[in-house]
């Protein structure tokens, strides 16, 4: 929520009760933050981006600067949802303070194609949720790809991969929904929908 507070603001450089006061809207409540180190670029940020139901914007451009596509230094505006999913999966892991390590974050469509067309199978989706900065595929040190995927899963807030040999998993903001990349499952048929639909 927002609180209101009162500033007074001292014209002659000393506070009385005939000087003028402003209210200036700050945000009250619990803070979200995320830890987060780029593998490609070798960044990380630390940022609180969030506070009670208040997105910060300085913040958010910050972040959105950070997961930017790195091939070609271009910056899309994240759907913060994704922001608030990393931040309940540390929560869920109990790592609050844990850093994060982005594998991807927003792709161009110039790279998503170059990407996908590497080999005949990359698992890269043609309508890739990266292209609309709605998801980040991320590794937690010390949190094996098997428990960050079941963590990601209980929350029940987009879309799941998992891909084990690479070792990441990707969280998304879309459709709920899940498939595995790289292993001999029953998730085949689902990594076959999650092209038609994008990852």
């Amino acid at each position: 929520m927002v609180a209101v507070a009162a500033m007074v603001l001292a014209l002659s450089g000393s506070a009385n009760a005939e000087e003028p006061t402003e209210t200036l809207q700050v945000p009250q409540g619990k803070q979200y933050s995320l830890h987060l180190y780029q593998l490609h670029t070798r960044e990380s940020i630390d940022v609180v981006y969030r506070v009670g139901d208040t997105y910060i914007p300085e913040a958010l451009d910050k972040l959105n600067h950070f997961l930017r596509d790195y091939r070609t230094d271009t910056v899309k505006t994240y759907d913060p949802k994704e922001f608030d999913v990393l931040h309940a999966l540390m929560t869920k892991l109990r790592r609050p303070n844990g850093v994060i390590d982005i594998v991807c974050g927003y792709r161009t469509p110039e790279t998503n194609n170059f990407l996908r067309t590497r080999s005949a199978n990359t698992g890269v989706a043609e309508h890739s949720q990266h292209m609309q900065a709605k998801a980040i595929d991320i590794r937690v040190p010390g949190v094996s790809t098997a428990r960050l995927r079941n963590a990601a899963l209980s929350l029940h807030e987009g879309g799941v991969g998992y891909y084990p040999v690479s070792k990441f998993v990707h969280v998304d903001v879309g459709p709920v929904r899940e498939w595995s990349y790289g292993v001999r499952t029953r998730h085949r048929r689902s990594r076959a929908r999650v092209r038609a639909i994008g990852e």
